[in-house]
């Protein structure tokens, strides 16, 4: 085994159940600057009347939006083997793409 594997160090990590309970997000904006990349999650919705609303904001490096990137392609892959290709070619009428 690796020597670097045996002296990781086991990290607990606490849930709070607020954030545990997850936030619905329709809509994605992505940016960045040289030191870090904002992923921008959105609810918007076309009725009664047109409305959108940030619900979170997360900031990485910019190391870490490639391994996210890479775990999200790894993820995307074993849903496909797993239901079928996904079909992009429709947008559900209350989703934006950006």
């Amino acid at each position: 085994m690796n020597n670097d594997l045996k002296n990781e160090a086991k990290i607990e990590i606490q849930l709070d159940p607020e954030i545990l309970k997850g936030t619905y997000a329709n809509v994605t904006n992505i940016g960045h600057t040289q030191e870090e990349f904002l992923i921008d999650f959105l609810l918007v919705q076309q009725q009664p009347a047109p409305f959108g609303k940030l619900v979170s904001r997360i900031i990485v490096s910019p190391g870490h939006a490639r391994r996210l990137l890479t775990a999200l392609q790894d993820n995307i892959r074993k849903y496909e083997e797993n239901f079928g290709k996904m079909d992009l070619t429709t947008t559900p009428k209350n989703q934006i793409i950006q």
